[in-house]
């Protein structure tokens, strides 16, 4: 999705993209742009949003989510699978759909669904931890307090370097606010570098 402002500069823009990407799709304004790319982003969070609150009101109910989103997922319109996680995390989803709150505040519009989406996701990393605690106390008569967990994975997702965001980098910190020793493995991040709310 690409724009220019002006005609000259959305030309150039066009023909740039046309040489890189198989698909181009011109929209009249570089805000209009923008609107998509937020669009995009606010609805992945809001879905996710909704299945991680879906995961954990149906896991009090003993209903396995994940049985629940593979079958909905056969019926063949009106549904798109999200699956459930211990967060957000990268550069977009948990950030961008933020500005666009921001920008609503000067036409006193609220984002009720933006807001609540977020506050669901951020949650989720101390909702994970908790099951844990109870799972460990549970299922191996050990406190969360006098425990070795692994992390699998730092990144926010499979196969990349980037911990932008992760909420690995939240779910250490919480393991580690119990009294419990974390650790993690993923072949793409050796250390935790520093963040901007992680110091290393």
């Amino acid at each position: 999705v690409v724009a220019g402002d002006g005609i000259e500069a959305a030309t150039l823009v066009q023909a740039f993209y046309h040489g890189v990407v198989k698909t181009v799709v011109p929209v009249s304004t570089t805000a209009t742009a923008e609107a998509v790319k937020l669009t995009e982003n606010i609805f992945r969070s809001v879905n996710i949003a909704l299945v991680n609150e879906l995961k954990v009101v149906l896991g009090a109910m003993g209903i396995d989510i994940w049985e629940v989103i593979e079958a909905a997922k056969t019926k063949p319109f009106g549904y798109m699978p999200f699956y459930p996680g211990p967060g957000l995390g990268g550069h977009c989803v948990p950030i961008d759909p933020f500005y666009l709150t921001w920008k609503a505040r000067e036409y006193e519009l609220p984002t009720r669904f933006i807001e609540l989406a977020a506050e669901i996701n951020t949650a989720m990393p101390r909702h994970v931890v908790d099951e844990l605690a109870k799972a460990l106390d549970r299922r191996c008569g050990k406190a969360l307090s006098r425990s070795r967990i692994l992390i699998i994975g730092l990144a926010y997702k499979k196969n990349v370097p980037d911990i932008r965001e992760s909420p690995s980098l939240r779910l250490i910190e919480l393991i580690e606010e119990w009294g419990g020793k974390a650790e993690f493995h993923d072949p793409h991040v050796t250390e935790i570098p520093a963040t901007r709310e992680h110091m290393a």
